[in-house]
């Protein structure tokens, strides 16, 4: 077997490729839309590139077949408190069941990022945000949500085979939502009843002819409620505006919700349709027909699970119950409308305590765990897991 480094267009493809044929044979497998994974390496299209790198191998047999693939990543503003130093990243691996054959992947990625001044490598992970691409699937392997990782069960072993350590566990969560099948604990509807009293107090979807505003308003409440976290930086309303008009085209607005107090917005929860319900037909594709029959699918009500991917609150209101109030909101509408029948709840780090508890609250069940996995590449250095964030 020998390592490939990917320089061309035919060898992108079997990038691609390679992913697809490991887990073709697995039913519940969803190929991921080759768009989605190219923008990550596009340095048009990926702004880390302004101050990162990134570089991707394949693995191939001695008859010509790919049996692997891995990418890693150096991007300086990738950290946690208490790193021992800079850690670079490694994704999209891909490997048959042989040790061997991961370890040359795993040895290569490692190789490359020692060279670029890494003291470790934390994977699977992205050239990018967290909202896709990112862990190692360990449990729950029916058919994934939009944008989460997929990979047979062996690859656990080989990660632990290498000596890789979990850095954190990534936790999912769902719901039902149709019908009666939720009734949320009593505190809910409790708190519901306190804020409906309050005049100053709004729930509102966010509707697409006020994109802009409902924008900067979430732009406002992330930069209180996440950019201090680790790994979050402040957003400008010119970033969440590009953002929001991205999402245009997806938006359902009776599962995106932004609250406001005498009318600055203080909480939100955004939903978006699981397109995967819809990609699992496009083979990977999304081209000018594709487009079209993804426009339709969504008009027509074809997705019946939708996904969370964004809750925040602005720290004045932590505590308050004003999120109870908001999701009671949202369910009145949603179990009108009796589109969806589920909620998926995207990973949480099990170092946020705090977003477990509301999925908990909820009423949600673990659904599915991923890791995110860290190796040091000297043994001396001590092994931390991920601060809990308070």
């Amino acid at each position: 077997m020998k390592i490939v480094a990917v320089d061309d267009s035919q060898l992108v493809k079997a990038f691609l490729q390679v992913h697809i044929e490991l887990n073709r044979q697995n039913p519940a497998f969803i190929i991921p839309i080759e768009q989605d994974v190219e923008a990550v390496f596009d340095p048009s299209k990926n702004k880390l590139f302004r101050q990162g790198k990134t570089k991707r191998w394949l693995l191939q047999q001695e008859d010509g077949r790919f049996a692997g693939r891995i990418a890693a990543f150096v991007n300086p503003k990738y950290r946690s408190k208490g790193d021992p130093g800079p850690i670079g990243g490694f994704g999209f691996f891909d490997c048959i069941n042989q040790q061997d054959a991961a370890n040359l992947l795993f040895d290569t990625a490692r190789t490359w990022l020692t060279e670029n001044g890494m003291l470790g490598m934390d994977g699977p992970i992205n050239f990018g945000e967290r909202d896709k691409f990112w862990g190692l699937l360990v449990e729950g392997f029916q058919s994934p949500p939009y944008g989460l990782n997929y990979n047979p069960p062996y690859y656990k072993q080989l990660f632990e085979n290498y000596g890789f350590q979990v850095f954190y566990n990534q936790l999912c969560f769902r719901m039902e939502v149709a019908g009666n099948a939720t009734q949320l604990q009593p505190k809910f509807y409790e708190a519901h009843k306190k804020f409906e009293a309050q005049p100053a107090i709004q729930a509102r979807m966010i509707r697409k002819n006020q994109l802009d505003q409902a924008a900067r308003d979430f732009c406002t409440i992330y930069n209180k409620a996440w950019a201090k976290h680790e790994g979050n930086k402040e957003m400008s309303d010119k970033q969440a505006i590009r953002l929001f008009h991205s999402m245009q085209p997806i938006m359902d607005e009776t599962i995106a919700w932004i609250t406001y107090h005498n009318n600055e917005p203080i909480a939100m929860w955004i939903n978006i349709p699981d397109l995967n319900q819809i990609f699992r037909k496009f083979n990977g594709k999304l081209n000018w027909l594709n487009k079209l029959r993804l426009l339709y699918h969504l008009r027509t009500g074809t997705c019946n699970r939708f996904i969370g991917i964004i809750y925040g609150i602005v720290p004045e209101f932590q505590g308050t119950g004003i999120d109870y109030y908001m999701i009671v909101e949202a369910e009145k509408v949603i179990k009108k409308q009796g589109r969806y029948k589920e909620l998926e709840l995207m990973w949480q780090g099990d170092f946020n305590q705090k977003m477990i508890n509301i999925s908990h609250n909820l009423g949600a069940t673990q659904s599915r765990k991923l890791i995110t996995w860290r190796l040091l590449f000297d043994s001396q250095l001590p092994f931390k897991r991920h601060p809990f964030l308070n």
